[in-house]
């Protein structure tokens, strides 16, 4: 595989050449290939050369994903089968295939069905629930392991955790709040760990659909370049070891999901997070990060998708708004005059011809 930089900075290329279509398969592809990390899988070259064709326009995703397997399919030399490289491209083809879909039913059945389609063909047990317990060698924990869900308890804890998270209501809260909510539900689900292998890449590809219904495109470099701090920051958030002074703590996940949505600069290196390293070294380097760009802004989720949709494209209309982070005209409409009344927003040029200027304060914070 290329060094990480150098796939980054190739796939990256596209998003800042500006063309929407291309941007967005991009950022797919980066997530997808960065997320292999958390298993410590690399991608190969032909990979990378097959997403640039698919980015490009060349061939379409069926296409990518007949070459890949096809590929694979005919390999004699068994090397790529052994190290892992063969599971790394094709989920990360399966992950930019899932990404880039319209669809999302928020349900463990969803989350079944992304196991499902991300390892058939690779794990024997893909989307079907574990039927022992199990337990995992951490290096962040010094080889400990999280307590993970008792296995015949898996469907009924799912079932109650997604049934709360039905019921919650993000109205009230600030982008914070509620990336800070969203991060204790990924938590949750995680430690459920309801798949024998493969949970957290299929976990972070569901809160990344998930996201998406709230209007959000998520910054794709955060995946691309510290996937395997997001699996190190949901073990964290999962174990505790109190006799050695060791608590779960949500922090490190909730600044991934800060530098994921909110555009927050923290500082994501994993050996933060090992339990023996220093507290005062952890605060000292946490407190040179800049803190969540939402800021004083006080702005709901719904409110910051809207805001950053229109600084992408001032024209924009409400229509579009509404197609674009799936809520209703009547809804879009109510909050623009919402945004319009706290002076973040205001219309130049009428109705018919016109554009959204955003307020000074606004540019700044999102």
């Amino acid at each position: 595989m290329p060094n990480k930089n150098d796939w980054q900075l190739e796939l990256s290329e596209y998003i800042r050449q500006g063309e929407p279509e291309r941007a967005e398969k991009s950022a797919a592809w980066q997530t997808a290939i960065g997320l292999q990390a958390v298993d410590g899988l690399t991608t190969s070259d032909y990979l990378l050369e097959t997403a640039k064709e698919h980015i490009e326009g060349s061939i379409d995703l069926p296409e990518a994903k007949r070459r890949i397997e096809s590929y694979y399919e005919q390999r004699e030399n068994r090397k790529a089968l052994e190290d892992g490289t063969m599971e790394a491209d094709i989920v990360s083809t399966r992950i930019t295939e899932l990404l880039g879909e319209k669809t999302f039913q928020f349900s463990p059945a969803e989350l079944q069905s992304i196991h499902r389609r991300l390892f058939s063909g690779v794990f024997d047990h893909a989307g079907k629930f574990r039927e022992y317990n199990i337990t995992k060698k951490e290096w962040v924990l010094n080889g400990a392991t999280v307590l993970y869900a008792a296995y015949d308890s898996i469907r009924d804890t799912l079932d109650y955790d997604f049934s709360q998270e039905k019921q919650f209501s993000y109205d009230k809260l600030t982008a914070t709040e509620a990336t800070r909510h969203i991060a204790a539900f990924a938590s949750g689900i995680w430690q459920i760990h309801p798949f024998c292998e493969g949970n957290t890449r299929a976990t972070a590809v569901f809160i990344v659909k998930y996201l998406k219904t709230f209007g959000f495109m998520v910054n794709n470099d955060v995946f691309a370049e510290n996937s395997w701090y997001f699996r190190n920051a949901l073990v964290r958030a999962n174990y505790n070891d109190l006799q050695n002074g060791v608590h779960a703590t949500s922090d490190f996940l909730e600044q991934f999901f800060e530098n994921l949505l909110l555009g927050a600069k923290h500082e994501l290196k994993n050996r933060y997070l090992h339990v023996d390293y220093k507290k005062q070294e952890v605060q000292s380097a946490n407190s040179k990060a800049p803190k969540c760009q939402d800021g004083t802004l006080n702005c709901t989720l719904d409110e910051l998708a809207l805001l950053r949709a229109i600084a992408a494209n001032p024209a924009v209309t409400q229509k579009e708004l509404a197609a674009l982070v799936g809520k209703s005209e009547r809804t879009i409409k109510r909050r623009m005059e919402t945004m319009q009344e706290k002076g973040w927003i205001r219309r130049e040029n009428g109705k018919r011809n016109g554009h959204w200027e955003l307020s000074y304060l606004v540019k700044n914070k999102i």
